[in-house]
């Protein structure tokens, strides 16, 4: 999952405590100054984005997380570099974020894209269609993923290549554009940001298909997805890491990172301890998928999780392109900014969670059928 920045924007007005260039006192260990990891970023990436400035509020997670995107997006793997890029597109443009679109746009033009993919969806390869269509499909209602959408991906090879090849044969002899760094919408500025406004729906397949109230559905017509019978720890990690050599590891790291932040300032304002507090947080955003764990007791959200709490993480779990400043404002206007930042990291992470558990549960029933 791609995170908009607007989700974790500093909000006007608010009060912060320190900066995330402040040097920040760990519990159990010495103190981490997030600037070092700032210069990483610089260094892997050439650019500080928004996201990353933010999550400098917790610097072991900070760490964790750009350790699993230099992985995805910068080392030796299946996928070629610009292909990355490409499907970090699909999935900002998926709910309407446009800085992100922007970011990887140049950095997908970097990495040797084809900038006639930039047109829009039909202008890539086959393969990368249909991994659109799972896009969609995990970026909404994740439930629906089958190992049939697993099966579309691997019916195409030769064939498909001979369509691409085709088609690239046919724009070129209709009279494409002479190549230019930049597709023409689109102009770098002097400290390498992409301004001006990209064409999202170019990117979007079926615009209106969006998220659904799972506890509104039949549940003869879909089955809650039990923890017990598939979980990350007894079937996810293992498999991710027999796909992706190493991915498994970097993720569950973050995963448990996430866990481990301090939250106790949080907790003991709800009357509670930090773990109770973030388990709750992590199984509402689970239930909103319809992940379900037998050994805990639903009534516990409505007592931790004030109602505009549960409406802020609703809405930025299944709607994050409707988040702004002022809703992250007004939500929890006694906690400190580091604390809503942390809020919005156990959000990103329990929802990637969510759609990694359904996607890999559909890899499994491909590979064993």
């Amino acid at each position: 999952m791609i995170v908009c920045p607007q989700s974790v924007e500093h909000p006007r007005g608010s009060r912060c405590q320190r900066l995330p260039g402040q040097v920040v006192k760990m519990s159990g260990g010495e103190p981490e100054r997030p600037q070092f990891l700032f210069v990483k970023a610089l260094a892997s990436r050439g650019r500080l984005e928004a996201v990353t400035q933010q999550m400098g509020y917790h610097p072991r997670y900070l760490d964790s997380f750009l350790k699993t995107q230099h992985y995805l997006l910068h080392m030796d793997g299946p996928l070629p570099f610009d292909c990355r890029h490409y499907i970090a597109i699909m999935a900002a443009a998926r709910h309407h974020c446009r800085y992100l679109v922007n970011l990887h746009v140049l950095q997908f033009l970097r990495a040797g894209g084809d900038p006639q993919w930039l047109r829009g969806l039909d202008f890539i390869p086959p393969k990368l269609r249909n991994l659109n269509e799972i896009n969609k499909i995990l970026a909404h209602r994740p439930w629906l993923i089958t190992k049939e959408h697993i099966e579309s991906l691997d019916s195409c090879m030769e064939l498909d290549s001979l369509r691409e090849r085709v088609q690239r044969i046919h724009v070129e002899t209709e009279g494409r554009e002479e190549t230019r760094p930049l597709p023409p919408d689109r102009e770098e500025d002097t400290d390498g940001e992409v301004t001006g406004a990209a064409n999202l729906a170019c990117y979007l397949q079926d615009p209106d298909f969006g998220y659904q109230d799972f506890a509104r559905r039949d549940e003869e017509q879909m089955q809650v997805f039990r923890v017990q019978d598939y979980s990350w720890e007894d079937h996810g990690f293992s498999l991710v890491n027999r796909l992706y050599s190493d991915i498994g590891h970097l993720l569950d790291e973050k995963f448990r990172m996430v866990d481990g932040l301090q939250s106790s300032a949080m907790a003991k304002r709800q009357g509670c301890e930090p773990s109770v507090f973030k388990r709750g947080i992590w199984n509402y955003i689970h239930c909103m998928f319809g992940i379900r764990y037998d050994d805990y007791d639903y009534a516990e959200v409505n007592h931790l999780l004030e109602r505009m709490l549960k409406v802020y993480i609703k809405t930025v779990t299944c709607y994050p392109e409707k988040t702004n400043p002022e809703m992250f404002d007004r939500f929890w206007k006694q906690f400190k900014h580091s604390e809503k930042v942390h809020v919005n990291l156990l959000i990103l992470e329990a929802r990637m969670q969510a759609e990694l558990l359904y996607a890999l549960q559909a890899i499994t029933q491909y590979m064993v059928s």
